[in-house]
Order: C-alpha cells, then structure tokens, then sequence
C-alpha cells in the first residue's frame, strides 16, 4: 500500500475500532474516489459490520464507488427489506448500466414496498441507464412505484445540463404521444409533471392538449399546476379552458385555474366570462363582479342586477356598489329602486346612487318624486329611501314638492293627506311658522274638538300652537283669522283650550273666542263664546 494515510484510515475500519470511528472512516473513504483499489474490497468486508450506521455509512461508501463487486451483496440486502433496502437500492443504481439492469430485473421478484423503493433509487441514480430506467418506470402498473420514480427524478432535474434536459424531455413526449401502447392515466399524469419542471418549450402546448373534460382529474390538477409557467398570455380557446375549470367540483383543478385567471383580461365583451354570474359558488360570482364589474355594457350591468337578490348581503352589496359606478349600472339600480320590494331594498339601491344622484335627468327626477309622494300618501315605508335619495339630489325641490302637494290637498279639504305632507315638512328643525300654523290649522280640521281636559291635552293641533303663540302670537292669530277654511267652530275649541292656561296663552285664547263671537254672529256657537270669556274673566 503505497498511500500511509490510506493505509491508516483502512485499519480504522477494523472491528476492534469504535463505532463512531468506524463509521466515519467509511464516509471517509466513500469520499476519497474508486482510484485506490483497495478502497472496494475493505469496505465490502464492512457489510456485515456489528453497528447498524456502520453498514449504513458502508452501504453509501460503495454507491459513491461504484464498486459493483458488492453488487449481489446489495441486492440481497434490498431483497430482504428493512431499513437498509432503500440505502442497498440507492447504492446499486449508482453502478452505471449493470446496476440499472439489476435492479429493473430485481423489481419483477420483490414486493410492492420495495419495488417502489428501488424506483426512486433509479430516479436519484444520477446516471444515464439509471435515469432511463426510472422513466421506463413511470409505466408501472403501480402508482406507488409511478409516484416514487417521478419524485426522485423531479428531485434530480435541478441538477441536469441544458442538453441532458432536452433529451430527458424528447424521451418523456415520446411515451406520452405513444398511440399504439399509450400511457395509463397515472403515468400520463407523472410524465406531464415531470415535464413541467424541464422548462423546455414544446411542454406547454402539451399541457394545453390535456386539459379538458376528458382527462381524470389528477391530471388536470397536475397540468394546471404546471402552467403558470405558460399562461402569460393565453389564447381565447385556452381561457375557455380554464373557465371551464373552475365550475369543477374538485378544489385541486378550480383552485389553480382561478389563481391562473386572476392574471388574464377578459375580451372586450367579457361573453365567455359572463356565466360566471349564473355559477351556483357565490366565490366565482364575486371573481366575475372582480373581472367585469367596471365595464359599462347592457349584458354586464343586467348580470349585476341579477346578483342583487342573492341571499349572500355581501356579494350583493358588492353588485350594488360596481352597478353605481357604471352609466348603464345607475339607471338599471335607479329602476330597481323604483321597484324595490321592500325597505331593506330601497334603502341599499338609494344609497347606492348617492355619488352621482346630482346627475340625474330632470324626467327620471320627476318621476322618482311621484313614486316618493305615492309612497308617502300609502304609509309605506320606502318612501323614507327615496326622500334621502331626493334630499340628496335637490333638497329645494322636495320641500317645494311636499308644500305643493300640502297645499293643494288643503285646498281640496283634504286635510288628512295635507299633514302626511305637512308632518314631513315638520321634521325639518329649520321649518318656518308659516309651515307650522298649516299643520296645526289642518289639526284643527282634523280633530274630533272633544272639550274633555285629557283629550284636549293630547291634540297635537293644540300642542303646536301652544308652542308657537308666546312667541308668535300676533302670526299665530293672522293666520287663524284669514285661513277661511277653518270654521267657527275650530276656532271655539282652540279658544275654548287656551282660555283655561295660564299667562301668555289664557290672553290668547281670549282673543280666539273673541274672534269665534264675531265670526259666529248670533249663533249659538258665538254665545257659548262669550260665555266662555266671562266664565274666565277675558271679555274686556
């Protein structure tokens, strides 16, 4: 032995050395290289060492060597099984074409478990006949053997030059384009994952031309996960394709196409994408509204209408917000405003248009007030969504609609439906006297003039003007003097309730019953009247 150190790591692997020495000395000489020949044949004496990482770190040393004296030694090692099968089958598809050969010849005799194992050690070879050996595996009638042999060659694809790539790839698109022996769906789906990783650019029409409804589903899931790297810009044919996807029911083929999705523009008219609005998973109506929702066309604004009864709040109220963002969009939700079926409705299709109500033609202004104004005399409560969006709109013009309104129904003496609009235009805080005095006049028409202290004392009619006369009693008696649709009797009661206060107001129902007097003439209305004021001491 010409080498002294050799000479001393070899007597290292003596049995009578520590384990731990032991086993270092045979990742040492794995290491050193099969030049020195008398590497080989000392560390085969190892195999059948006492301590099992001995054996391990052997087993490994004799792979890297290549020594394939120790060949059928391995092989019985795989044969048996255990955990040192998988090092043995590693260790033997390292030893070039002879051990490639061993091992497929090995495979045939062994159980499933260990055929599986030495389908990745043919993967993780790391030689030719090795390598074409672990793809001849990608046949196997075993998926646990298709999938052990395309992890192992995934794994080592990294690691290939440009040339040894292109090759590996011309032998996968061979057996994958096979008709007279084709390839089972489990090995079409590893070959098609094992191209994916080759970057070569004949996979990516591959990967198209297997995505469709026809394939199972593992291969479709496995080809969309391969084609990010293809999908920068995808024919139209191909978007049909994934969208299609996405209506399947197993998350590993909708998942990834929805993600490849996100990145692609819809066409023009988004008409291959529209039936996303009709799809039964709320998740791809919301992708949909995502995609199209700014584009301002008759078949995208209805397909956001429709979503507007959708029991999901969220996904509606998303429709309603891109709907009033679009021309088109506003006028179908300032329809379906005018249409809502219930309050709740109302109000999310008013709030909608808020941003852009200012806007709205005077001919849709108009009728939107008489829908209000309906609303309004009916009771219902829709009408609250319409006047906020009015409000909005022109607040000048509603108050002027509301006084008109009042006005003429007063003037038709009906005075029931002249409060509905006089009690809205009382809710303003800034509400002149003038609107005031017609409410309570209109009161006073309405009232039922019991005399009884509690009745009077609820009137709302009396109440108002008990709130205006200290402070406006010279207003507050013009107008009951020239409002000539208030009767005699109307005045007697409101002279009748203030007479009994005290203070400013006694004075003024004073001077009401002395108006009733005079109004009344000689009936008998003008002498309860007067018996009124001299019962409280107010004739003078």
């Amino acid at each position: 032995m010409a080498d002294p150190a050799l000479a001393k790591i070899l007597n290292l692997l003596q049995s009578d050395a520590p384990a731990d020495v032991r086993r270092a000395a045979a990742l040492v000489l794995g290491e050193l290289g099969a030049e020195h020949k008398e590497i080989g044949p000392t560390l085969a004496e190892r195999l059948d060492d006492a301590d099992p990482a001995v054996r391990a770190e052997t087993i490994r040393a004799l792979g890297k060597l290549q020594y394939d004296k120790a060949m059928s030694s391995l092989l019985s090692r795989i044969e048996h099984g255990g955990e040192e099968s998988e090092l043995a089958a590693q260790a033997v598809g390292r030893m070039g074409t002879k051990g490639a050969k061993a091992l497929q010849n090995l495979m045939s005799r062994v159980a499933p478990g260990l055929r599986r194992r030495i389908a990745g050690a043919l993967g993780a070879g790391g030689t030719t006949s090795a390598e074409s050996a672990a793809v001849d595996s990608l046949l196997d009638t075993d998926p646990g053997v298709v999938e052990a042999a395309t992890r192992s060659l995934i794994a080592k694809v990294q690691g290939l030059t440009s040339s040894h790539r292109k090759a590996l790839a011309e032998h996968l698109l061979k057996l994958l384009s096979d008709k007279k022996h084709p390839a089972a769906p489990v090995s079409q789906t590893a070959i098609l994952r094992l191209l994916a990783t080759l970057d070569d650019p004949r996979v990516g029409k591959v990967l198209w031309d297997h995505l469709n409804s026809n394939t199972p589903v593992e291969q479709r899931a496995a080809v969309l996960q391969a084609l990010s790297k293809w999908c920068t810009t995808p024919t139209r044919e191909q978007v049909k394709r994934l969208l299609s996807c996405l209506y399947d029911a197993d998350f590993r083929v909708a998942a990834p196409a929805l993600v490849l999705l996100r990145n692609v523009e819809p066409d023009k008219g988004g008409r291959d994408w529209l039936p996303l609005f009709q799809a039964p998973e709320q998740a791809l109506r919301r992708f949909a509204i995502e995609k199209l929702g700014n584009r301002d066309t008759p078949e995208i604004a209805q397909a956001l209408m429709e979503q507007i009864r959708h029991p999901d709040p969220g996904l509606r109220d998303d429709a309603i917000k891109h709907l009033g963002l679009l021309p088109r969009g506003r006028l179908s939700l300032l329809n379906a405003l005018e249409g809502a079926e219930n309050p709740d409705d109302a109000w999310r299709f008013a709030r909608a248009q808020t941003g852009w109500i200012a806007d709205l033609p005077t001919p849709k202004l108009k009728k939107l007030m008489e829908l209000a104004c309906r609303y309004l005399e009916e009771g219902d409560r829709r009408y609250d969504a319409l006047a906020f969006l009015l409000r909005q709109a022109d607040p000048a013009l509603l108050q002027k609609q509301l006084k008109e309104n009042a006005e003429h129904f007063r003037q038709k003496k009906n005075y029931e439906k002249a409060l509905v609009y006089l009690r809205q235009l009382l809710r303003d805080p800034a509400c002149g006297v003038e609107i005031r005095l017609e409410a309570a006049g209109c009161g006073l028409k309405t009232s039922g003039h019991d005399l009884t202290a509690d009745s009077r004392a609820s009137d709302p009619a009396l109440q108002q003007l008990a709130r205006l006369a200290p402070n406006y009693e010279t207003e507050c008696l013009e107008f009951l003097k020239k409002a000539r649709w208030l009767g005699p009797e109307d005045l007697f009661y409101a002279g009748f309730h203030f007479a009994e206060q005290n203070g400013p107001l006694r004075n003024f129902g004073g001077k009401v019953l002395k108006m009733v007097v005079k109004k009344a003439g000689k009936s008998r209305l003008s002498k309860d009247a007067r018996t009124k004021l001299q019962s409280h001491g107010l004739e003078k």
